[in-house]
């Protein structure tokens, strides 16, 4: 049997091409930081696979090494040499990113404006696909350019205590001598540092720039960091969430003021609400005779966020998951929702759109998941009446967005 075939329990042949070098015409950028390929139609051994290959890019021809393969109608490759370049290839930065090195970015190989072009078009194939929409919508640049942006990483920690970042889709640690995304300095006497085998380490930067460094299996030790946005302050307990992208709390921050509107005297809710830098700002359009609702499953954050919150009473908080506790809230007029990677899912749409709110802002860092949630709206009667999408993670496939939704007029 050929080295490249496995055979399943019942008999039946399974390629395997794992390590196997491919040459191949790239197509498509898709969503998860990877360009689709497939192999000769003509070619019986390969069948007309689909590869999905990494560090490539549309319209390129490349060799790649195929990283992983399960036997099925396509496999995961790496591009180890282009054949034919794309205009928009560029010298990646850093030396890790690369086939085999980290699997924190996957497109520093790609020209910044280009990086925001591909993400647009996983974004408007998404919609298509997911939900039937067309969409002209462009990823938006935030301030601060394509490197130093990232305020906290999360760095892994090998057997020998060494840190580093993982390898893409795998729990291999790369050891690395910094990180080009990080502001300057951020990891000095970090990485040379030991730590315990098998752990993780957190190093931010916050609004003061003060750098925290912290263990996460002891992540409750040591003082908070400090950030600002929507005018206010919070002092966060160590490993809190806050966004990574300096630009992107109060860039959110600005857009849901606009988009919710909430009504003087009304009642809103904040659901994933975090600390509740969107609930700060629904307290202000709903005045002190208003109600506004954070629901949040972090008790650690709902007491950062109620430290930091205390003089607007109309603030109630709620510890919980969203989905267990909304159907005990008070009928909204507005919602704001920034729910994790999953998106809301159709048990949440619909217990939203049961409330009959005037109008849902619903913040997303997964196209995907947006995409399945537009869709779900629309069966319940509620239209996407604006999107907007930012780079908030560049030389990564990730983004986000901020869609509105309203009642479909009659």
């Amino acid at each position: 049997m050929s080295p490249e075939v496995e055979s399943l329990d019942a008999g039946t042949p399974v390629l395997n091409w794992t390590d196997r070098v491919l040459e191949l015409e790239i197509g498509p950028v898709a969503h998860g930081g990877h360009c689709v390929a497939r192999t000769d139609p003509d070619d019986t051994d390969g069948r007309g696979r689909v590869v999905f290959v990494r560090h490539a890019l549309p319209g390129e021809r490349v060799r790649a090494v195929v990283t992983e393969d399960q036997g099925g109608g396509f496999c995961r490759a790496d591009a180890i040499s282009v054949l034919r370049a794309s205009p928009d290839r560029v010298p990646a930065p850093c030396s890790w990113a690369r086939a085999g090195g980290c699997g924190g970015c996957d497109f520093q190989h790609v020209d910044p404006a280009a990086q925001r072009r591909l993400k647009t078009a996983v974004l408007h194939e998404q919609l298509q696909r997911l939900a039937g929409l067309t969409s002209d919508v462009q990823v938006e640049e935030l301030p601060g350019g394509a490197l130093g942006w990232r305020q906290r990483l999360r760095l892994a920690v090998d057997d020998e205590g060494t840190p580093g970042l993982r390898a893409h889709r795998s729990h291999e640690v790369v050891p690395i001598s910094d990180c080009l995304l990080a502001p300057e300095g951020l990891l000095d006497d970090v990485l040379g540092s030991p730590y315990p085998p098998g752990d993780e380490v957190d190093v931010a930067l916050d609004a003061d720039g003060v750098r925290h460094i912290g263990v996460v299996s002891t992540a409750g030790r040591g003082g908070g960091s400090v950030q600002r946005a929507a005018g206010r302050e919070w002092e966060l307990s160590p490993g809190a969430f806050w966004q990574v992208h300096p630009a992107l709390a109060d860039t959110l921050v600005d857009l849901v003021r606009e988009w919710a509107d909430a009504p003087a005297g009304g009642a809103a809710w904040d659901l994933y609400g975090g600390v509740g830098i969107f609930a700060a700002v629904l307290a202000e359009q709903v005045g002190p005779r208003g109600h506004v609702t954070v629901v949040e499953s972090s008790r650690r954050a709902v007491e950062d966020g109620k430290s930091a919150l205390r003089d607007l009473r109309q603030i109630t908080w709620r510890t919980g998951r969203a989905e267990t506790l909304v159907s005990g809230l008070q009928d909204p007029d507005v919602v704001v929702a920034d729910p994790p990677r999953k998106g809301l899912g159709r048990q949440m749409v619909e217990e939203i759109c049961a409330r009959a709110p005037r109008r849902v802002v619903h913040v997303a860092c997964d196209p995907a998941a947006l995409a399945r949630d537009v869709g779900l709206f629309a069966g319940r009667g509620y239209e996407l009446t604006a999107l907007r999408a930012f780079d908030a993670f560049p030389m990564t496939h990730h983004f986000e967005c901020v869609a509105l939704f309203a009642p479909v007029r009659e």
